[in-house]
């Protein structure tokens, strides 16, 4: 008892933008033009510069810019329901645009900050309109119809035309639907086996590890079948393919062997690694950086998600689509905005010296079809203990005797209205980890609610108003890995 009243004691407020926590560093307020904490590393901040054409200031305004609008995204979907219509940055990230199937809507996305364009379809029904295209895929011939995606800005279904239109056109039509329209190009999407996206492995041909997971990594599915033994990029054995899905999806994972450990790092192709600190979905028009054993470090913007590919092996859907270059010898490898894990190289058109279009398989949908747990900057520390579950958002990481930690992503969150805030933590037995929920108060961050009992397992649940919040894991004694699940009114 007394150690704990030692704690809350110490919870005085401090100048602005600090807290008096023991071994905890003071924090910036939150502010426009500030990337969060964690938001993006050096090497992703020089590559923006050189692809982008940024210089360094504008490369992290533009971070800042884009953090803040993924998360005010996030929000409008959940208020608006069946009345979102999509939302998308315009050039150069200067602004928020959600659409809105209704005028009376409007107005909470223009209280939220961003600009407001009423539309006619819900994302929902361009979702669906896409869907009854991917029902029909074996009518569309690869080699004049390269693929098809929602495309939100215009509030239509994109159905891609490579030479003679006619065949584009009348797939467009089996949707029966006003809101396709066939666009040409002269994409000519393939997988890119010769790949890597971190480092190169090699299984008959060469591939790319994509993000380390527990026990192994996530990588593209057309690299190898289930039963597929690996090499690493040293030649030595290192694994096996334990699930695979291509086409339909371009997803696979590999198990390693005790010979080799799952690091929370990405190849940045300057002599150093990006260290992943979760795997947050980057809003369309947010800059995205890809690693690749062929060409390294490059850099695009987000295009359109929930995209068709007609591979000659056969359609993929749920692709991310961006206009960052890659060639044969960069597939599977790690898409990353920020420090955000984002996805694996499914393959594109064109290269690294003309430009082209390059897909991505979102990462989630391969932790989630699999299991799998995505390793972060916790290291190569035991798996995070899973006891956390029912809620909206997870974050696992690793922490030693007396440190601590702020999440999601050593960052905070907002909420936009009034209710109830829950949180758990689960931590290895044997130690004495807290959480504390704390609010902004203009000035200061100041614990709210906390957990803080002579065990590794917390819970929290707070009602509180809208506002800025974030959570403190703190490890009082013992060290190990954790999950922290949360969820937000």
């Amino acid at each position: 008892m007394k150690r704990r009243l030692a704690i809350l004691a110490a919870a005085v407020l401090l100048p602005v933008g600090a807290v008096a926590l023991p071994s905890a560093p003071a924090v910036a307020a939150p502010g426009p033009g500030v990337p969060p904490a964690g938001a993006a590393s050096a090497q992703m901040l020089g590559a923006m510069q050189r692809d982008l054409g940024l210089t360094a200031d504008q490369a992290r305004a533009r971070i800042a810019r884009e953090d803040d609008a993924s998360r005010t995204d996030a929000r409008l979907r959940k208020e608006l329901g069946a009345a979102y219509g999509g939302a998308y940055l315009t050039a150069g990230a200067t602004s928020l645009v959600v659409g809105v199937t209704s005028q009376a809507q409007a107005a909470k996305v223009t209280a939220a900050g961003a600009t407001a364009k009423v539309v006619a379809r819900s994302e929902a029904q361009l979702d669906a309109v896409k869907s009854t295209l991917d029902r029909g895929a074996a009518k569309a011939p690869a080699a004049s119809v390269p693929g098809w995606y929602v495309d939100v800005a215009t509030n239509t279904v994109v159905v891609l035309s490579r030479g003679d239109a006619t065949a584009a056109r009348a797939f467009a039509a089996t949707a029966k639907s006003g809101a396709v329209r066939v666009v040409a190009t002269d994409e000519a999407p393939v997988p890119l086996y010769d790949v890597r996206g971190g480092d190169a492995y090699y299984m008959g041909g060469r591939c790319s590890v994509g993000f380390s997971v527990t026990g192994g990594f996530v990588t593209a599915g057309h690299c190898g079948t289930t039963g597929t033994a690996t090499q690493g990029y040293n030649q030595v054995a290192q694994g096996t393919f334990r699930g695979s899905s291509f086409p339909g999806n371009d997803y696979a994972w590999v198990q390693v062997n005790s010979n080799w450990t799952p690091q929370p790092w990405v190849n940045n192709y300057a002599g150093g690694n990006v260290t992943v600190a979760g795997s947050t979905e980057a809003a369309v028009g947010a800059s995205i950086c890809r690693s690749g054993s062929t060409t390294g470090w490059r850099c695009g913007t987000v295009q359109a998600k929930n995209s068709t590919v007609n591979y000659p092996q056969g359609t993929v859907t749920g692709l991310t689509r961006t206009n960052a270059c890659a060639e044969p010898g960069d597939s599977g490898g790690s898409w990353l905005s920020g420090q955000q894990a984002q996805g694996v190289t499914s393959g594109g058109s064109g290269n690294c010296t003309s430009g082209g279009t390059t897909y991505f398989q979102p990462v989630n949908e391969i932790l989630s079809v699999y299991g799998l747990t995505l390793t972060t900057s916790g290291g190569g520390e035991p798996p995070p203990p899973t006891g956390c579950s029912g809620y909206e958002f997870t974050r696992s990481g690793s922490l030693s005797s007396g440190a601590s930690v702020y999440q999601p992503d050593g960052s905070y969150y907002y909420s936009s209205a009034s209710g109830t805030h829950r949180a758990c933590l689960d931590g290895p037995s044997g130690v004495d980890f807290d959480v504390y929920l704390q609010k902004w108060n203009g000035s200061a961050w100041v614990n709210v609610a906390s957990g803080i009992t002579p065990n590794p397992d917390e819970t929290v649940t707070y009602s509180g108003t809208a506002g800025y919040y974030r959570y403190r894991v703190h490890a009082y004694s013992g060290s190990g890995s954790y999950t922290l699940g949360f969820s937000n009114p």
